[in-house]
């Protein structure tokens, strides 16, 4: 039944023209499934993905999960059905992608997530990405820094139910609590990382807070940043001094901190988180090497230490 279920998906998947050209045309196949190509960060890694797969001499198909749980399920039914030598992911859903991790567990299929991780499944899965709470962490902590005497906080958070989104959150809930009741979180709401929803959330928050406008809003990522600078601009509010902080360190970011109109982005650097991923799972695939779980400690990108961001050369 499963294999029945996973063929007529592999039907569907191939008509729908997702799968994409193999990046090199010999070694290894790998599937890598990212949750969502429409955010940046992911392009970002897609590329990165591409370039570590000609080095290392493999043939690797990137798959768009398109921010379905579904979708992205029988991506990766697809690839156990294909027999591919090996799988990366980044889950749409912690919880929700572990039926199909678990296929490729049965199958002995070597499978590693990359950014966002999975809970669940019937084996651990290793992980490569940043450390999600410790960056939520750093983005409240300044707030506490920039505002000594205390603030009011708006929380734009990721889509609920991955895990960088809840890490990230509650990250900025325990510094929050830790800075004691000077601190208020006056909103919080999810923009599912999206620029567009960024705006249109904002802008409803600092309508509800009419004459009394936040002190600084922290973004779970910088899309979601961006939409939230555009909202205090069409509110009039530039004048307010509305402090900005994301994450993701994109060069849209870094740019708006290079001019002072966010005050800091968090580095997680997507290319060395894919690549780290890729080397373990090409290492255990060849080598029988154990793959391990890794965790980047992720910085605060500031204007003055520009240069530490990964993706500082594509700033104009």
């Amino acid at each position: 039944m499963r294999r029945g279920i996973a063929k007529l998906a592999a039907k569907i998947f191939l008509a729908s023209g997702l799968v994409a050209a193999a990046a090199h045309a010999e070694g290894e196949k790998i599937v890598a499934s990212f949750h969502s190509m429409a955010e940046p960060f992911f392009v970002e890694m897609a590329k990165q993905a591409r370039l570590e797969a000609k080095r290392l001499g493999i043939r690797l198909v990137i798959v768009d999960g398109q921010s379905s749980s579904p979708e992205q399920t029988a991506n990766i039914e697809i690839a156990v059905t294909q027999e591919v030598a090996g799988i990366v992911m980044a889950p749409q859903d912690a919880s929700a992608l572990a039926y199909a991790a678990d296929e490729a567990i049965a199958d002995n299929i070597p499978l590693i997530t990359v950014d966002r991780s999975l809970i669940g499944t019937s084996k651990p899965v290793p992980h490569v990405g940043a450390d999600n709470v410790a960056g939520g962490r750093m983005m409240a902590e300044l707030a506490g820094r920039t505002f000594p005497d205390g603030a009011s906080i708006v929380l734009l958070l990721g889509m609920p139910g991955s895990s960088s989104a809840d890490d990230r959150a509650r990250g900025m809930h325990e510094a929050i609590a830790r800075l004691g009741p000077k601190y208020r979180i006056v909103a919080e709401q999810p923009a599912n990382w999206a620029r567009d929803q960024g705006l249109t959330v904002t802008q409803n928050i600092l309508t509800a807070l009419a004459g009394h406008p936040p002190d600084i809003i922290l973004a779970a990522n910088d899309d979601m940043a961006l939409g939230a600078l555009e909202a205090i601009s069409q509110a009039g509010l530039r004048s307010a001094g509305i402090k900005v902080v994301g994450f993701d360190a994109t060069p849209d970011a870094l740019a708006r901190v290079k001019s002072g109109e966010m005050l800091a982005t968090v580095e997680q650097d997507p290319g060395r988180q894919i690549r780290m991923a890729l080397g373990e799972l090409v290492a255990n695939i060849r080598d029988k090497t154990p793959m391990r779980t890794v965790a980047i400690q992720p910085i605060l990108i500031f204007r003055d230490n520009l240069n530490d961001a990964a993706r500082i050369g594509e700033v104009r």
